[in-house]
This record gives structure tokens, sequence and C-alpha cells, in this order.
């Protein structure tokens, strides 16, 4: 059995191997453990869930645990998107919440993330205690003796008007954008759609039901899984095409050519729409795997930018501290100034739409301009590899002087192994904090140059 770890966005494992009912237990005790130690019982802890086998009812034990320690529980009625139980941390002022999701992971995992009252992630400081207090930590069952302590509430009005807060509605409606929706199965459904319907889109919704191993794919809105998404944009000429992951807080974009827009694209189209057409300022944040089309585009505009660490807590730290105008991630979370510290799928979604609404054009030429601004486009690689744990010690124990004949000008060690090279690309090599992976990110400015480094790198990662 692995050892119980919280990585980038908490703990994570396979169904039935080391994520079960009694570990589940250790790990809700252990993080009562930390509540106690932040919060009076009189603040309400809420539970939720997304739809994964049995996390419903993983989510359901958790409360009774919770429960017999005294907490007064409340649960969502039903499944919930991540930054849905998020926002209502915050406005319910409660003492957090347990979320059990494994994000976009494959359908034999599940996960907890535990959110505190601020609404975004918990902090490695916070994690670091939760996992100092699993040694002490029991793993008997609860013992249902104390379901009075528990309550189901419905997280999704408050969530929904802060929303709309968030958007120009009455842009979006006069724009009349025909959008189609593929929830993926995911907890976005009965959210997004209802959402693009109230801004006045003509949706088209697909794979909106629970289906515990999403449609035999994966939960993670990219590459092959927006396939289907991408034949009906260009079939039925629709200005959007629109997805989530499995809980809900990472995007997926098709444009109206049909093609999949990167997360990198969305990243600066989304940052120039908010300078220009909302006349938003504040600092820009991306992790190290996130394009440096960024840092070009924030010296545009004079805007402060800062580099983190991968996981969306890093960002969401930097967001409570600094005005920031909008934090995010190449893999497809994002969040923006005046929202909650928590990456939300459904949000950047309407964003888009939001800003095709402001400009009166297409996608494909939103993403056109603002890669003008900034001299990309620039050419953005992620693949992954499975390491045993002797590799992982072999790991570029050796920095290499060059990467497919590129002097490397620069090492960072921030989050894995960066390398900047003298043409102005770079390459990271980092494990993941979700599962046993190795990912490699690189960045350059020509298709030969990205082929020549995917091809070193692949050769001679590991000795």
């Amino acid at each position: 059995m692995n050892k119980i770890n919280f990585g980038t966005d908490g703990w994570r494992g396979i169904i039935a191997d080391d994520f079960t009912y009694p570990n589940v237990w250790k790990v809700t005790r252990a993080i009562a453990s930390y509540l106690e130690t932040a919060y009076p019982k009189s603040s309400p802890i809420l539970v939720g869930y997304d739809t994964r086998f049995l996390a419903d009812e993983f989510a359901y034990s958790a409360a009774e645990v919770l429960a017999d320690l005294g907490w007064q529980v409340q649960i969502t009625f039903r499944d919930c998107p991540t930054p849905v139980i998020a926002y209502n941390t915050k406005y319910l002022k409660t003492a957090g919440a347990l979320q059990f999701t494994a994000s976009h992971n494959p359908p034999e995992y599940c996960g907890i993330k535990y959110i505190p009252d601020y609404a975004g992630p918990a902090t490695t400081e916070i994690t670091n205690k939760i996992v100092a207090d699993l040694e002490s930590a029991t793993d008997t069952p609860p013992t249902g003796n104390y379901s009075e302590n528990i309550s189901y509430f419905d997280p999704k009005p408050e969530y929904i008007k802060f929303l709309y807060s968030m958007l120009d509605i009455e842009k979006i409606r006069m724009a009349g954008l025909k959008v189609k929706y593929d929830a993926l199965y995911s907890t976005s459904r009965g959210y997004l759609d209802e959402i693009l319907n109230h801004c006045g889109c003509k949706v088209e919704t697909f794979n909106a039901k629970r289906d515990v191993l999403f449609g035999g794919g994966m939960p993670e809105p990219q590459g092959k899984q927006l396939a289907l998404l991408q034949d009906v944009v260009k079939k039925d000429s629709a200005d959007l095409g629109m997805a989530t992951d499995g809980d809900g807080d990472r995007f997926g974009i098709v444009d109206e050519q049909g093609n999949i827009v990167e997360g990198n694209a969305i990243f600066l189209v989304l940052a120039r729409h908010l300078i220009k057409n909302k006349g938003k300022t504040g600092a820009i944040v991306r992790s190290v795997a996130t394009t440096h089309l960024l840092d070009k585009l924030a010296a545009k505009y004079g805007l402060e930018i800062f580099e983190t660490p991968v996981g969306f807590k890093h960002i969401g730290e930097k967001m409570r501290s600094t005005q920031v105008l909008i934090g995010g991630e190449e893999s497809g979370g994002l969040s923006i100034i005046g929202y909650i510290p928590e990456k939300d799928g459904m949000l950047a979604n309407m964003l888009v739409a939001e800003a095709i609404a402001y400009e009166g054009k297409p996608l494909s030429m939103l993403v056109a301009e603002v890669m003008a601004e900034v001299d990309g486009p620039t050419y953005n690689h992620r693949f992954d590899l499975k390491l045993e744990d002797k590799q992982k010690a072999d790991l570029l124990t050796e920095i290499p002087p060059e990467i497919a004949g590129i002097q490397v000008k620069e090492v960072s060690q921030k989050d894995g192994i960066k390398l900047y090279l003298a043409d102005g690309g770079w390459v990271l090599l980092r494990f993941s904090g979700t599962e046993p992976l190795l990912r490699v990110y690189c960045e350059t400015d020509s298709l030969e140059k990205q082929d020549k480094i995917v091809e070193y790198l692949t050769k001679n990662i590991v000795s």
C-alpha cells in the first residue's frame, strides 16, 4: 500500500488499493485534528464529491467521522464542482470543506481535497500539518450515532449568483452565440448548461449524465477527449465548443473552426480581454510550466509577472496577497481579479464567450491578434513518462550543456528542473503531484525545434 501523501491538490489514490474506507477515515480524522487548531466547533464543515465510483459513499462516511467528533456537517445533495463548494466555504463562513474528487485523473482514482475557509486550495503549510497528524489518526469506522449532526444543502444558487456578478450577461446575450457543450460526464452538468441558457446562448449539451467510467475515456478536456466536441462544432457551424474536467475546475475550448485552443492561448486571450474590454489591471501569475508569452504581454501593458511552482495552491496564495489580474496554468485552470482564489473551468469558459461577444470576432481571430501582440506563437509540448523509483534517482543527475544542439543558458529548480535555452525556449522536467508520472514540457519557436527537443529528451531523460 502506498504512503498517503498530499500532492499539488490533495491526496489521490486508486480505489480499493490505497483509496479505501479505512484510509478515508484516517485522512478525515487528520484533517479534523488540523481543524480543531484553526476553527471553533461552531463553524460548520462542508462535504462534497464528484461523479466517480463511490465518491458519494466515501463523502458520507467522512461526514459521519466528522459528526462523531462533534462537528456540524453540511453535505451536498448531489455531486458538486470543486469551485462551487469552494465558493460556499467562504459564503457560509465555514471551517472549510472536504471535496472527494480526483479531478482529471483516470476513473479508477478518487481523492480528497481540503479547502479552507478562504475558498482556495490548502497551502503546503496546511497540508503538511494534516500529514503530520496522520500518524496519530485512527482508521476505525465511524459510529453512525450522530447523524443529527449531518444535513444536506444545495451549493448551487449562491455560486451561480456570484458567477453572474463576474460576467457582462447582457453583452453575451446580445451576441446570441451558438455553443456546443460536452459535459464529459462531469459535475459541471446542470451548471454550465444552465449558465449558458441564462446568458442567451443557443446551447446543445452532450454527455450530461453521471457515468463513473466517464464514457470509457478520461475526464480531461484535452486531446482525443474533445473529438466529439470538435466534430459537432464544425458540423453545425457553432461559435464555440466548451468542456470541463471531472470536477469542473479545468476548461476545454474548441474554436469556431473545430480546433482545440490550448490553455496557454486562452490565458493570453482572457488577460488581454480583461485589460482591453473590462478595464481591469493587476499582476499576471503563471506556473513554471506555462507559456512565457505571458511575460511579454505583461511587459506590453506594464504589469507585474510572477512565476510559481505547478499547483493552483501557489497561484491562489499569490491571489490572496497581491492584486492579481489573472492567474493560471497551461493545464486549463485559471481565476481572475475579484473571484475566489480557486480555478474554475465554468468561469473560464464563460469569459471566452464574453470576449467573443465584446470583440464581435471569432475566437480564432482573437487568438491570432493576441499572438501578434506578443510575437507568437510559440510551440508548446508536454508528454508523460512512467518511471520506476530507481529511474527517478537517475533523472538528469548531470545537467547537459545543450539540448538538441541549443545551449542551456540557465537552470532553475523552483519546481523540478527547468532549463532556459539560449534561443529563448525552455524545458521543464517535474514529477507529477497527482499521478506516478514524470511530466516533460518544452516551449520553443518552431515545430522543427520542438520535434528535435522531444526526440532528445525521450532518448536522454534517464540514464
